[in-house]
């Protein structure tokens, strides 16, 4: 593969440089990432290499100490005083950030560490063993890949990681077709979190002054899918991402993190480094491939902006679970909801399907902007 060093990427001369062929290059091997580094890289491929412009600064990250909100759930079903301070605090959060962390969840750490470790033990598998499961369609049920928006071009240049993603509700996999180092834990996690999501869509719904079931009677927790997502160590971290600037576009994203750290939100227009804090979970309120808050609830609730930065210690493992509409097309018309909207707060946004979102999604590709843009009125 062609290689740039430190900041020459401005100089390569772009006739020798045949991106889309380095593309399929890379893609061809269907190693991702972690091949290449395995591989004993010491520079970054020229396909990874950001732009001057696009490159996280150390600048870009406020040094003052914000207060991110931290949510204890615990007790939140024995005691309604106790469940309607949570809900504040989760309603707050949903209108500041768009972005909190829980603890006390209900998941226990065990759980936890073991669909980290399933997750790190897929990625260490043969090569040839993960082969059959690498794909750029993403309507399988088990997709491994490595950047899903890798040939859309109007992406700066590709993320320093590799994917997995598995379609658990409401059609999950056999068994048998799960890998088999994450497939019993896979399975476990699955159930730990959809019960997790009910609470959280409870707790929402209640925030915006509807009834607690409004949330999940419009289908917002139908579908699950479950990604992890594996950064090698980087040799040269600060040419590339792990994940650009984007906002998810599910109902909810629970995010479980390992220790190395990495992610940021960008908050007050400043990027904010959350710290990893052993036992929790990440929650979002974010933007990705379906619907978000921020549109049925009309600004009510926001999307938060975040990132992952590439770095030299790793590998850095992550697992997302994203509640969505079920995956197959539907007529369903989303938008913001009817008891939320008023003469003084008329819709800011148009009413849309699923697959309408997904496909505009899915087209920008994590090109630093938002989706919600394009249905805006």
């Amino acid at each position: 593969m062609v290689v740039s060093s430190t900041d020459d990427y401005q100089a390569t001369d772009q006739k020798s440089y045949d991106k889309m062929s380095e593309l399929k290059a890379f893609d061809d091997t269907k190693a991702g990432v972690k091949g290449l580094v395995d591989a004993g890289i010491t520079e970054v491929p020229q396909i990874f290499i950001l732009p001057p412009k696009y490159r996280p600064e150390s600048s870009d990250t406020c040094e003052s100490q914000f207060i991110f909100p931290v949510i204890d759930l615990e007790g939140i079903n024995e005691d309604p005083i106790k469940h309607k301070e949570i809900m504040d605090k989760v309603r707050d959060a949903s209108e500041t950030w768009g972005f909190f962390q829980v603890v006390n969840h209900g998941i226990p750490e065990s759980v936890l560490e073991e669909m980290l470790q399933g997750t790190r033990e897929f990625f260490d598998q043969d090569i040839e063993v993960k082969k059959q499961y690498y794909t750029r369609d993403l309507t399988k049920k088990v997709v491994h890949t490595s950047n899903y928006d890798l040939y859309n071009p109007s992406i700066p240049a590709a993320n320093w990681r590799d994917s997995v993603f598995f379609s658990m509700a409401p059609n999950p996999p056999s068994p048998e077709e799960l890998p088999k180092p994450c497939r019993e834990i896979l399975m476990y996690y699955t159930k730990h979190v959809m019960e997790l999501g009910r609470s959280l869509l409870e707790l929402l719904s209640e925030g915006l002054g509807l009834d607690r079931c409004h949330l999940e009677d419009m289908d917002c927790k139908e579908g699950l899918g479950v990604v992890g997502h594996y950064y090698p160590a980087c040799p040269q971290p600060e040419l590339t991402i792990g994940i650009s600037k984007h906002s998810d576009g599910h109902f909810i994203t629970v995010l479980l993190q390992d220790l190395i750290g990495g992610l940021q939100v960008l908050h007050q227009n400043q990027w904010i480094d959350i710290p990893p804090m052993p036992g929790s979970l990440y929650l979002n309120q974010l933007c990705l491939f379906l619907l978000h808050f921020q549109l049925i609830s009309n600004d009510k609730y926001i999307s938060v902006e975040h990132r992952v930065l590439a770095n030299k210690v790793g590998p850095r493992i992550s697992v997302g679970c994203f509640f969505s509409t079920g995956p197959s097309p539907s007529s369903k018309l989303y938008g913001p909801i009817a008891e939320l909207l008023s003469e003084d707060n008329p819709p800011k946004y148009r009413a849309t399907t699923v697959k309408e979102y997904g496909d505009y999604f899915r087209q920008k590709g994590l090109d630093g902007t938002s989706a919600l843009l394009h249905f805006k009125i």
